[in-house]
């Protein structure tokens, strides 16, 4: 997500290259995509409600795998967020190895979305680790190197080898900063680190596809500035990645006219990397939600029945314009004690999200939730 950090008064502090795709997934830039192949999940809030006892439950009220549960409402692909070293203990390496065998005994596939950061990183917030606080642009792209790479290698070691991974999340104007940041309309230094992590990934496993996300889907011209300036740099990647919350970006029709522009201006595949959407205004915790509105976009208010239809209006419009997945983010974020948004005080801090998971206050999925290809 963009994470609680810019959404930090909003989502979180309240809170391949194209031969190498699946045929499925792939159409003339020129011409609507005809399915969404990549059909995903990002729920890297799961391991740690599981391990605090978490229970979810079917549209029928039977208590089951949550993984099994997303997957019989469509879900083909899960996305789990990766931090360096949080002091929460979750989202870290050594987590995202145990839950990455979960998931592919699930038969699902694996997108790991690397923050480089120990917290949340976000359009408004790019903090390098603490581990790499006083590296300069040299050693950061060591740093992106070795960390991608390692990462990457001890998933395939272990028989879960990544099918994509995020060199960065949400990086509108950068990463690592201020090392890493774009000023002075200056791509320089992130394209060294972006195509760090690019080359890392592709020396691990060249099936490994690399996405570059940004939350630019509500402005063309903010993402053509952003794409364009990494292309000059000669930055690969293999999949365009964008966020969109109706709430934070705008009309769908303007989406629909960023994944087409940057799916012909660029040739790439695109996604949709993020979407969410409140099923109720109630708050089930000590932490004010990140959204409250009874309506938060015009035609869809904030009921289980709403959520579900803006969740598949924003699938069609998607899909409509070509794009070749939509991932919802943190579907099964309901409000559990001590698994709160921030890493450093995780047992404290509280949900803010727990309104736009898909599964309500009692951990049972809303019935009328559909991920469709």
């Amino acid at each position: 997500m963009t994470a609680y950090g810019t959404r930090r008064a909003g989502k979180v502090a309240v809170l391949l290259t194209a031969l190498t795709l699946p045929a499925t997934l792939l159409a003339p830039p020129t011409a609507a995509a005809a399915s969404l192949g990549m059909l995903g999940a990002d729920v890297s809030s799961l391991q740690r409600a599981l391990d605090l006892g978490a229970r979810y439950y079917d549209a029928n009220g039977t208590a089951r795998d949550p993984l099994d549960i997303l997957k019989g409402a469509g879900v083909n692909y899960v996305r789990l967020r990766i931090w360096h070293n949080p002091r929460s203990g979750y989202n870290n390496k050594d987590k995202v190895l145990r839950y990455a065998r979960a998931v592919k005994a699930k038969g699902l596939k694996l997108l790991v979305d690397f923050h480089y950061s120990d917290t949340w990183a976000d359009p408004g917030t790019q903090t390098k680790p603490a581990a790499w606080s006083g590296h300069g642009i040299g050693q950061l792209r060591t740093d992106v190197y070795d960390y991608t790479y390692d990462v990457c290698d001890s998933l395939k070691a272990q028989g879960t080898a990544p099918d994509s991974v995020q060199i960065g999340n949400e990086i509108n104007t950068g990463m690592l900063w201020d090392d890493g940041k774009v000023v002075n309309n200056n791509f320089t230094n992130l394209g060294l680190l972006l195509k760090a992590g690019y080359n890392a990934t592709k020396a691990c496993d060249s099936g490994t596809q690399v996405i570059i996300h940004t939350a630019d889907a509500d402005s063309d011209a903010n993402a053509r500035w952003f794409y364009d300036g990494i292309r000059a740099q000669g930055v690969q990647w293999d999949i365009t990645g964008l966020s969109y919350y109706c709430y934070w970006h705008g009309t769908m029709s303007t989406m629909a006219g960023v994944v087409s522009d940057m799916r012909s201006r660029y040739g790439k595949p695109v996604i949709l990397a993020e979407t969410a959407y409140p099923y109720t205004t109630a708050n089930d915790d000590g932490t004010a939600n990140a959204i409250s509105s009874a309506q938060p976009c015009s035609g869809y208010p904030a009921t289980p029945a709403g959520q579900a239809a803006n969740f598949t209006a924003v699938q069609n419009t998607a899909r409509d314009a070509g794009a070749i997945g939509i991932f919802y983010w943190e579907p099964t974020w309901y409000a559990v004690a001590g698994n709160g948004w921030d890493p450093a005080d995780i047992n404290n801090s509280g949900d803010g999200w727990e309104n736009q998971a898909v599964f309500d206050r009692t951990g049972r999925l809303n019935p009328a939730i559909r991920w469709t290809a």
